[in-house]
């Protein structure tokens, strides 16, 4: 296990593009990491500066107190799993696995358990004799993962492992990369767009928009209390309602709609007049029907998508769109008028220019 530090990390190319600005992070021993954001956020090239593949423009990057920005991967105690699996197919899976053990000269006996102990781990002991291209996608990423983990190194990285797989198979290897973690305790770092990734898997999680940290927390922490509209509308599935307006006479209106800020700003209401604000809710937020110390929201069912355990319910409200999610058996049709609460408690209020948490 290995303490990580990140000290005003930047990465800034020969071309002037600014891929990352000033990342700080403290990682302790043994902790889950994950790094998450849209595609070109940044977070790949802080891995891969982690890794020790990009050069690092400003900052420092310590791994146990020891500076390490100079420092080749190999001296950086990393493995690494990419998207690719990056499998060799003219090899069989056992001496995949033992690949990185035979270039370092370890004795065969010890490979041999350790490959051994690796496939039983993961699932691959009925496939040592195989080839890669005779795997699923989902073995295939168990033995890209099992090279990693076989080497005993201190910090494993991932970039968006499970992205080739099917939704079933990247459930599976979900439970699975998380179960190795657990048994490993190594010091994990890993990447993907999938916010249901981040929310399942991490410890704490590094939420990023273009080159920049917007909140770092654990999952609870950016479901519950994100700091701005764009940590609240990433984090979440359906993602968050958000209703634009200004503030006139310390209420927002939207048509027949009227949401009368004192309720949640109190005396702060004031500060905000003339200003635009971003009203926010949770899909699973609300109450169908009319219920007290709650919003009362007036609005026309557009379409239903019934998943089992709830129903998504799109409804135009003012001719502002929101989804909201509901038992399947109280599933209003479709053109139908309905009124639905918003409790005060589940309001999330932001400030119109900045974006950030009211």
């Amino acid at each position: 296990m290995a303490h990580l530090t990140l000290k005003n990390i930047n990465k800034i190319y020969p071309n002037g593009f600014h891929a990352v600005h000033d990342f700080n992070l403290e990682i302790n021993r043994g902790e889950f990491i994950v790094f998450v954001g849209p595609s070109g956020c940044g977070k790949s090239t802080t891995l891969r500066m982690i890794a020790g593949l990009e050069n690092i423009s400003k900052g420092d990057f310590i791994i146990d107190g020891k500076r390490a920005n100079e420092m080749g991967p190999r001296e950086r105690g990393v493995a690494m799993v990419f998207q690719s699996y990056a499998l060799y197919p003219q090899m069989s899976v056992y001496d995949n696995l033992a690949f990185g053990l035979t270039l370092q000269g370890v004795d065969e006996d010890v490979i041999d358990e350790k490959v051994k102990r690796a496939a039983k781990i993961l699932g691959l002991t009925d496939y040592l004799d195989r080839m890669p291209r005779a795997l699923s996608g989902g073995q295939r990423q168990r033995v890209a993962v099992g090279r990693a983990i076989i080497r005993k190194v201190e910090i494993f990285l991932m970039d968006e492992p499970l992205s080739n797989l099917d939704a079933k198979q990247r459930v599976t290897m979900r439970s699975e990369i998380t179960q190795i973690h657990r048994e490993t305790g190594a010091t994990t770092i890993y990447v993907t767009h999938d916010q249901t990734e981040a929310m399942t898997m991490a410890d704490r999680i590094v939420v990023m928009k273009d080159g920049y940290v917007q909140q770092i927390g654990t999952p609870r922490e950016l479901y519950f209390d994100p700091v701005n509209v764009f940590v609240a509308g990433f984090i979440g599935e359906p993602p968050m309602n958000f209703l634009r307006g200004t503030v006139k006479d310390g209420a927002l209106t939207f048509g027949q709609v009227c949401f009368d800020l004192t309720k949640k700003l109190g005396q702060d209401t004031a500060k905000y007049e003339g200003k635009e604000v971003v009203f926010g809710f949770r899909p699973e937020g609300i109450v169908l029907g009319e219920q007290a110390e709650a919003y009362r929201v007036p609005g026309t069912v557009e379409l239903t998508e019934m998943l089992g355990d709830n129903t998504n319910v799109y409804v135009d409200i003012a001719d502002r769109k929101a989804i909201l999610k509901v038992d399947p058996h109280d599933t209003p049709e479709i053109d139908s008028d309905i009124v639905f609460s918003i409790p005060y408690e589940n309001v999330y209020l932001f400030d119109g220019e900045t974006e950030k948490r009211i």
